[in-house]
């Protein structure tokens, strides 16, 4: 039987659904299998958090000597964006983000994998990206799962690392983080290009989240309505936005509900005059983009 053309949903730049239920993501950039960097010797491997869902996470460790005790360093928790619905820890958009930022700060960094809209309507990505954080937590006495985390990461000193929706989902775990009071020492969350909802209702997210007013009604998708906002835990967030960014507004608002909340932390605030959304992922290694991640590197490695 021949495939639908008849378009039922539209949302450029990321989906277009059929009239037989095919998605089509309109933005797919290469999957790379897991490696060792041959320029930072950074490596990389998968892991499967999750065995029911199948859903692939990337760790990634620099480089370090074999013959060395471990050094405990940093953990970098990693969540890409892509509006819920496209993108990947394992494609090389994630990979030329993520190897420079461990190679320099040095950091352990774990890209987290999870279910994407439609098929798997949100708040599905919220809950595979909270267990994935427990799984990770597991290691905080040294002995979980995975042998690269119980080595090489200081569990005291954990960021939570997202770009727009990605943002929105790093956000969501920080709040869980302090209302389950985790074994892992979250020291900070950087939100780069976030996207929270505003108030009039975001049509694609309606869409992929049925039960959702797709407005900043929803606590998920706009702290501003979230009771639970005071309990984030961690001490310190930088928010980064563009000039030129759709998407500036809402890191702006964000800032201020931070501001203005109970929370009691630190935030911290940058922005990239004349630069559109996620530049530097698209262009790393343009002068702004090498200057966006010395600050993220300064965050992760200033002494608190």
């Amino acid at each position: 039987m021949a495939s639908s053309t008849e378009i039922t949903h539209d949302f450029p730049p990321f989906i277009r659904v059929y009239k037989d239920g095919r998605v089509e993501r309109l933005f797919a950039t290469p999957r790379l299998p897991p490696s060792t960097d041959p320029v930072t010797g950074v490596q990389s491997k998968d892991v499967v958090i999750s065995p029911d869902l199948d859903v692939k996470s990337r760790i990634f460790l620099p480089k370090v000597d074999p013959e060395a005790p471990p050094q405990k360093l940093p953990l970098i928790i990693y969540v890409h964006g892509g509006g819920f619905c496209i993108g990947s820890p394992l494609n090389i958009v994630t990979q030329g983000f993520l190897t420079p930022l461990v190679s320099q700060t040095p950091a352990v960094a774990v890209a987290i994998g999870y279910r994407l809209a439609p098929e798997h309507p949100l708040p599905a990505a919220y809950h595979d990206c909270w267990e994935a954080f427990q799984w990770i937590a597991s290691h905080a006495d040294g002995s979980g799962p995975d042998s690269w985390i119980n080595d090489y990461v200081d569990t005291s000193r954990v960021f939570l690392v997202g770009e727009s929706a990605g943002a929105n989902l790093a956000h969501y775990i920080a709040v869980q983080a302090g209302i389950n009071k985790t074994k892992l020492g979250v020291r900070g969350l950087i939100t780069l290009h976030p996207y929270f909802s505003q108030k009039e209702p975001d049509k694609m997210i309606q869409y992929l989240y049925p039960d959702s007013s797709g407005s900043d009604d929803d606590p998920k998708l706009n702290p501003c309505s979230d009771p639970d906002l005071e309990k984030m835990g961690c001490p310190r967030v930088l928010v980064v936005v563009a000039e030129r960014d759709y998407l500036k507004p809402r890191g702006v608002g964000y800032k201020e509900t931070l501001e203005k909340s109970k929370w009691g932390g630190k935030v911290e605030f940058m922005e990239n005059e004349g630069e559109d959304h996620v530049f530097y992922l698209f262009n790393p290694s343009s002068e702004k983009a090498k200057g966006l991640f010395q600050a993220l590197i300064s965050f992760v490695n200033q002494v608190v």
